[in-house]
């Protein structure tokens, strides 16, 4: 039985932000996570990109503590990189930064997880009927509508944030009918009109 794997997330500041905010760095380290350590040329065929772009975008993902070389991997001049942590988070200033440039980049941010948060769930719906019934029967596709203050929702949030660790470090990965499952959370405010 493996351990729960610890969830050490890295919250974003403007320097970050902007170091990460490109989308094919985005799903760079996106890959790493879900998919563990990887060489550039691996990232390449795997995101259809060139391994010259991922070389550089990788590099500049590890010049701001994104990635990181994996010693326990490869040999001569074959490069494994790895993340080096295994979510990110947005400090809450950062949504009110007067800065066109942190602006600019959390915008290109937001916009790239919400994109990658569509194409998961449309990669869902199209291959839901390849799972075994009880997977189906078990998924949720909710929205609700609620009138709450800020500090509610900050608080809701937080709420479902601790529920969700709760089941990640009471996980049982060598259950045999156990999956990856991704859990996509959107709140925000909507006028009335």
């Amino acid at each position: 039985m493996h351990p729960p794997e610890e969830r050490v997330s890295r919250t974003l500041d403007p320097r970050s932000l902007r170091g990460l905010a490109h989308p094919l760095r985005i799903r760079l380290l996106r890959a790493l996570r879900h998919h563990g350590p990887a060489t550039a040329s691996q990232l390449a065929e795997r995101l259809d990109e060139s391994s010259g772009a991922t070389s550089y975008h990788l590099r500049q993902l590890a010049a701001h503590g994104f990635v990181e070389d994996d010693p326990t991997r490869g040999k001569g001049r074959e490069r494994w990189w790895k993340a080096a942590q295994q979510g990110t988070t947005v400090d809450e200033s950062l949504h009110l930064n007067a800065d066109p440039e942190v602006r600019g980049a959390m915008e290109v941010y937001l916009h790239e997880i919400a994109t990658i948060h569509t194409q998961e769930l449309n990669t869902w719906l199209g291959t839901r009927h390849d799972w075994d019934g009880d997977w189906a029967a078990s998924t949720d596709m909710s929205d609700f509508t609620l009138r709450l203050p800020p500090e509610r929702l900050r608080e809701l949030r937080d709420e479902i944030h601790s529920l969700i660790d709760s089941y990640q470090k009471g996980a049982d990965p060598d259950a045999p009918d156990a999956a990856r499952v991704r859990m996509h959370l959107h709140a925000f405010p909507q006028h009335e009109d």
